[in-house]
């Protein structure tokens, strides 16, 4: 008699096999199982069978049980031997064990940024699904795999010959036995042959909780298999397997079957390792009942480990861009996920629940109305604020990054409950331990930043004063490039008449010191060239010494000292600031400016002359300005290269007053 594969397929869902993915992402937060069982022991609830014994001795038991059933007249047995004969089930047992080749997986994208968006779109990076690591194979290693080969076809055969319980008990232990290890290629095999195939063909056909609860054990382990090979078994035995593993999920949630803890951790485990690969989520999220028993998360009895891998299975759907549309519009999920994350006791249940927040804010469909949602709002203030693990607060730090790319977001989350979502970000930026949550926060508050929002921000107590800090202490390099780039967005969209001018202008000069500073120069310039606030400007203490060293320093770009520079130009149009802007420093920054030959430096070198030219038209100045160090000189250079600027027929966008204001300084000593 041959041995049997059985192939299951689902009549009213034939579209199942045929239907693609329109997107591939990687699975992501992959950690290592709590299992059930370990290697060498069957869990099966009451009994703990070892693996190490004989498969053959466990075949001989199964058969000497079963000798009584030999009886010709079996009514049932000729049934089921007829079935078998007639071959009504496809065999798949001689196909050969090769590797099936997937499609080539593309980079997804995680993230973009832009000086106006700031940080957009985070999602968790996937790590791979675990494969089997190659090392040299010991001599013996092909008999192993011809052994074990042999032995799954003979597990095959003798489920598919069981025809009552005390034989099927029988196989399914030997079953157990075999499939209990944690070799992906072992069980590659098992899938190749058809395991999943017949042991849903028994559950299907057996009510008995004991053989239903060893069943689902069999299955877990047969899908501890590399992705590629869950994915194609799939194919076959998923538009079947899982409404199953859902209808005995809700009857052992229900109490209904004996030892239902642990089935119903290891039909978690299983549609975990479905949700893990990315071409497989939306025909899994797709499946009747399935977002129904994801919702139950929050509302059965379940173990600390069931919801954990519950949420985890949550969290691999809401990594999938077409499946977050369909998790968003359904009713009572999100509700379900705020409830965990809220007030799960479990780290790890939390966790996956800010994660799923977190992807479900990346996708630009669902953002505005994801932030007008006052929980959701709430419980990632809280997690991101209170929560001990560090993944947990970078997740949800992360989910309020997401929803602030959206412009019409921007102004809600800033007035949210009197800027609670601001002091969040202000406090996870100053104290958190994790870098991530750091630079995130300073992410999520570059983004908040805009001409709506500024002035709320620039007022929001302390917040100007961490962003400095930051910009110039934090030990992340990165983290302090954000910082600087949240406080220059916010003081660029902030208006000049603003309350806060003093205040945001302090701040830019403290972050200066910074060596990351970007942004910095371009932001005094223009808010130089308000001829309203030139004169307050001038007057914050540190702002002019800041501006000469920037127009010097060499670790400013050559853009960064243009900016410098021509804020100083600005600032000398005033009159009421030419007076306190001649001092050693400024004269000694103009001198130096002045006389640059390097390559792009004739902006700065212009920019300096003209500001010379301003501060010399107060005549007090004049004296004390010619007898400055090597500003004669300067000025005389300035003037021979107007002469042979003149002689050559070249425009000048500046009128040519260098000669004049050498004559002026000169009569002045």
């Amino acid at each position: 008699m041959p041995i049997v594969k059985v192939q299951l397929k689902s009549p009213s869902d034939k579209s199942w096999s045929q239907r693609t993915p329109t997107r591939n992402t990687r699975d992501r937060l992959l950690k290592p199982l709590n299992s059930v069982t370990r290697e060498g022991d069957i869990h099966t609830g009451m009994s703990t069978f070892k693996s190490n014994g004989s498969l053959r001795s466990v075949s001989k038991r199964s058969e000497s049980s079963t000798s009584h059933l030999k009886n010709p007249d079996s009514r049932f047995e000729m049934q089921h031997e007829n079935m078998m004969s007639r071959q009504q089930f496809r065999t798949n047992t001689s196909r050969s064990i090769s590797k099936t080749r997937t499609p080539k997986e593309n980079g997804s994208l995680y993230g973009t940024q832009s000086y106006d968006s700031g940080f957009s779109h985070i999602s968790r990076k996937s790590d791979p699904i675990p494969q089997t690591i190659l090392r040299p194979e010991p001599q013996n290693a092909g008999s192993g795999r011809e052994e074990h080969i042999h032995n799954v076809k003979v597990i095959i055969a003798e489920l598919n010959k069981a025809i009552d319980q005390e034989r099927r008990m029988a196989a399914i232990t030997n079953a157990c036995a075999e499939f209990d290890h944690w070799d992906a290629e072992k069980h590659n095999i098992e899938l190749k042959l058809g395991c999943p195939n017949v042991l849903c063909l028994v559950l299907s056909m057996t009510d008995n909780q004991d053989e239903i609860r060893m069943i689902c054990a069999a299955l877990e382990m047969v899908f501890r298999a590399s992705s590629e090979s869950v994915r194609s078994t799939f194919q076959e035995v998923g538009p079947s397997v899982v409404p199953l593993l859902l209808k005995i999920l809700e009857r052992c949630e229900n109490d209904i079957l004996k030892h239902s803890k642990v089935s119903i951790i290891n039909i978690s485990k299983v549609l975990l390792y479905f949700s893990r690969v990315s071409e497989l989520r939306t025909m899994l999220v797709r499946h009747d009942g399935m977002l129904q028993t994801l919702c139950r998360v929050s509302t059965s009895q379940l173990e600390p480990d069931a919801r954990v891998l519950r949420m985890r299975i949550i969290a691999n759907l809401s990594n999938s861009e077409d499946v977050k549309p369909i998790m968003i519009g359904h009713p009572g999920l999100i509700e379900s996920v705020l409830k965990i994350a809220a007030l799960d006791l479990s780290e790890g249940a939390r966790e996956y629940a800010s994660a799923t927040l977190m992807d479900l804010a990346s996708s630009t469909n669902s953002q505005e109305s994801m932030a007008k949602n006052d929980k959701l709002l709430a419980t990632l203030v809280k997690l991101a604020v209170t929560d001990s693990k560090d993944e947990t607060r970078e997740y949800a730090v992360t989910a309020l990054q997401n929803l602030a790319f959206s412009k019409e977001n921007r102004t809600r989350l800033v007035e949210f409950s009197d800027g609670v979502v601001i002091e969040a970000l202000k406090k996870a930026l100053s104290t958190d331990s994790n870098d991530k949550s750091r630079r995130r926060a300073a992410g999520a508050l570059t983004n908040l930043a805009c001409e709506e929002t500024a002035d709320l921000m620039a007022g929001h107590e302390g917040l100007l004063h961490v962003l400095s800090r930051t910009a110039t202490h934090d030990k992340n390099s990165d983290v302090q490039k954000r910082s600087c780039l949240a406080l220059t967005k916010i003081a660029s969209s902030s208006s000049a008449d603003s309350d806060f001018f003093k205040s945001l202008v302090t701040s830019l000069v403290n972050a200066s010191s910074s060596d990351n500073c970007t942004g910095i120069p371009a932001v005094l310039r223009v808010k130089a060239r308000e001829a309203s606030v030139r004169e307050d400007m001038a007057r914050i203490p540190g702002l002019l010494d800041t501006l000469a060293d920037m127009s010097i320093s060499r670790k400013f770009t050559s853009k960064d000292k243009e900016n410098a520079m021509r804020a100083i130009m600005h600032l000398t149009n005033e009159t009421e600031n030419r007076k306190i802007m001649c001092n050693k420093v400024i004269l000694q920054a103009l001198v130096e400016a002045s006389n640059m030959e390097s390559a792009g430096s004739k902006e700065i070198r212009d920019s300096a002359i003209v500001a010379i030219e301003r501060l010399a038209t107060e005549v007090t100045n004049r004296q004390y300005m010619a007898r400055h160090d090597g500003l004669l000189v300067a000025v005389a250079k300035a003037t021979e290269r107007e002469s042979k600027s003149e002689l050559a027929g070249e425009k000048q966008s500046q009128p040519r007053l260098a000669k004049q204001l050498l004559l002026s300084l000169l009569l002045a000593m």
